[in-house]
C-alpha cells in the first residue's frame, strides 16, 4: 500500500543532512530498541540519551507510550494498527535522522516485516537494531502497569506475548539480555556499539 500523495513533489532543501551533522558536530543515525513490554526498552533508551546528552550529542527518544498520546493516538492495537504505528515511527525517525539527530526509539515493534520495512528506509549504517531480550516471566514481574495481568484475564485483547505474537530479531546489531545485565552494563554495551560505528568517541 502506497502512502505517497499523487499531488505532491519532494522539495529539495537548501540545507542537507551533512550540513546539519556538521552543525551538531556528530553523525546521526537511529537506534531502534525492540522487545517485549517490560523488557527495559524505554529505561535503556532514556539512560542512553542522558549519557549522550553529557557528551553534547543531539538526541531524541521516540517512546511508544508517548507517541500514542499524539501522533498515533488514533490507532488501536490490532495487527493493522500496529503496522501503521511502526510505519509512522519509521518516517519520523527518518526525518529526525535527516535533521542530524541521533534518534532513539523504544517500541515493541513485534513483527519482523514491519521492522524490515522501516530498515529499508535507511542506509545500512544508519539503522541500528537493538533487541532487549528478556523472558516473558521476568517482564511480568516488572509489569508495574499491570498490563500482563489484564491481558491474561482477557481485559486487554491482542497483547504482545500473550494473545499476539512477538517475532524476535534474528540478526539484530546488538542483543542485550536485560534480565541478566545491569542497566549500567546495558548502557555500556550500547555505547561500545556506537563507538564501533564511529557515531561517538
Amino acid at each position: 500500500m502506497s502512502h505517497k500523495s499523487s499531488n505532491t513533489v519532494w522539495h529539495m532543501p537548501n540545507i542537507n543532512r551533512k550540513d546539519r551533522e556538521l552543525l551538531h558536530r556528530h553523525k546521526s543515525a537511529v537506534l531502534w530498541f525492540t522487545g517485549l513490554s517490560g523488557s527495559g526498552k524505554s529505561t535503556l533508551a532514556h539512560a542512553i540519551e542522558a549519557y549522550l546528552y553529557e557528551l553534547d550529542i543531539s538526541t531524541y527518544v521516540l517512546d511508544g507510550d508517548n507517541i500514542r498520546q499524539g501522533l498515533c493516538g488514533d490507532l488501536g492495537f490490532s495487527d493493522v494498527d500496529r503496522v501503521e504505528n511502526i510505519r509512522r515511527i519509521g518516517e519520523v525517525a527518518k526525518l529526525l535522522t535527516d535533521a542530524g539527530v541521533l534518534t532513539i526509539t523504544a517500541f515493541i515493534s513485534p513483527f519482523k516485516s514491519d521492522r524490515a520495512e522501516v530498515k529499508k528506509r535507511f542506509a545500512k549504517q544508519d539503522f541500528i537494531e537493538v533487541y532487549c531480550q528478556c523472558p516473558i516471566e521476568v517482564c511480568m514481574v516488572r509489569d508495574v502497569k499491570g498490563l500482563y495481568k489484564k491481558a491474561l484475564s482477557g481485559e486487554i485483547k491482542q497483547f504482545t506475548g500473550i494473545s499476539s505474537p512477538y517475532e524476535a530479531p534474528e540478526q539484530a546489531d546488538l542483543v542485550i539480555d536485560t534480565s541478566a545485565l545491569s542497566l549500567d552494563d546495558s548502557v555500556q554495551a550500547v555505547l561500545n556499539l556506537l563507538r564501533d560505528r564511529q557515531l561517538i568517541v
